[in-house]
């Protein structure tokens, strides 16, 4: 399996440069990370409906 990553922290305003030269911007790899952060977390999360046959199992079992 792979490595959990970490969430990202914000870049702080004046990491920026605000030039639009940078390549990648401080802010596209945050927001690059965040989205597989937040991808990651989905994979991580049980799924309502699975969440729903866990519960009706455990109450079932009486």
């Amino acid at each position: 399996m792979s490595q959990l990553i970490s969430k990202p922290e914000r870049p702080a305003n004046d990491d920026c440069c605000g030039g639009g030269a940078c390549c990648p911007c401080v802010w596209d790899y945050y927001y690059q990370q965040l989205a597989l952060w937040n991808e990651q977390q989905a994979k991580l999360e049980p799924s309502a409906d699975q969440q729903t046959a866990d519960k009706l199992a455990t109450t079932c079992k009486g």
